[in-house]
């Protein structure tokens, strides 16, 4: 990219830059791209691979994140979807459905995580551990065998941030090895993770026609893409199976189903799919599949169709 071929990524003008991200100046500081955490975050980590270029914009929550793609103060926001050992996100999932954002992409990042504290500390005399419920469920073999107080934070990498803030002593968080070097932290215990295969996926969100945004840095060579959609069907025996019969019949692969609850009615919910195929409604044979889909289902919303993620190796337990 040179400054004779400029980004033009259509958003207003703030009276207050968003707050900086805590890494190297990078190529294009136009291309503003959010997550919600602090800097060190694995949601971060989503941000400099999907786009390198990009400055990374730290919201303290999904619901910011998810607002700032919408009135166009950023060109894209990153927010979890799913891990490995957690499962989904069921926030994030809420959210999705509330938005007119449209998913553009998909980063799968390695969880490895460490124990870090203040500078001089030692295990022995930890007395309480911070991080994410997820992060803390991740590691929970680990953390258990000690007998620590665990004490659920709003993300890892913020966890070791305050701890640094407070130089609170007895206390360490369970965080990236990045985080613990970027908020000053030492680490007291490495690759503590449960699961060596630990990973989670994030997507990219943005408004539908947002003009500049590049092609996200980690899809496959090979053009393969998925889609997201989420339906909802009749509260009536057979009509799950006759949606899921649809994407049989097209012989589409489901990568995924998740289901929410509606706000519609009691016991009544809103089915998430993710699929291994294009099911736009200008590719032939994506519209096909839609129009067969909706004339078994209440209603339908694509969500995206995107390229999909390089899978990252594993990180060593």
């Amino acid at each position: 990219m040179t400054s004779e071929d400029p980004l033009a990524l259509e958003r207003p003008q703030h009276s207050e830059p968003p707050q900086r991200s805590e890494r190297p100046p990078v190529a294009d500081e136009r291309l503003l791209v959010a997550f919600a955490g602090a800097p060190g975050s694995f949601a971060e980590d989503a941000v400099l691979v999907a786009y390198p270029q990009a400055r990374a914009v730290p919201l303290p929550m999904f619901s910011d994140v998810v607002a700032a793609v919408e009135d166009g103060s950023v060109a894209a926001g990153v927010v979890p979807i799913e891990n490995v050992v957690g499962g989904g996100v069921h926030e994030v999932y809420d959210l999705l459905l509330d938005t007119a954002a449209v998913v553009v992409g998909e980063v799968i990042v390695p969880v490895r995580l460490c124990l870090a504290a203040l500078p001089g500390e030692r295990l022995d005399g930890i007395e309480r551990v911070y991080s994410h419920i997820q992060a803390l469920m991740q590691s929970e073999p680990f953390l258990r065998s000690r007998g620590w107080t665990l004490l659920a934070a709003t993300n890892t990498a913020g966890a070791g941030r305050t701890i640094k803030e407070l130089a609170e002593r007895g206390s360490a968080a369970v965080l990236s090895p990045r985080a613990a070097e970027i908020h000053g932290l030492a680490v007291l215990a490495a690759d503590i993770q449960t699961e060596p295969r630990n990973r989670t996926r994030f997507l990219l969100l943005a408004m539908p026609g947002m003009q500049g945004l590049p092609q996200p840095a980690n899809a496959e060579r090979d053009g393969s893409r998925r889609s997201a959609l989420a339906f909802s069907v009749r509260n009536e025996p057979g009509t799950l199976v006759r949606a899921l019969g649809v994407i049989a019949d097209h012989a589409i692969n489901m990568t995924k189903l998740e289901s929410r609850p509606s706000r519609e009615g009691s016991w009544e919910y809103v089915f998430w799919v993710d699929l291994d195929a294009d099911v736009g409604d200008d590719v032939p044979a994506g519209a096909a599949f839609l129009r067969d889909l909706r004339s078994v289902c209440v209603w339908v919303r694509l969500m995206g169709c995107y390229p999909r993620s390089v899978e990252p190796p594993s990180v060593a337990s």
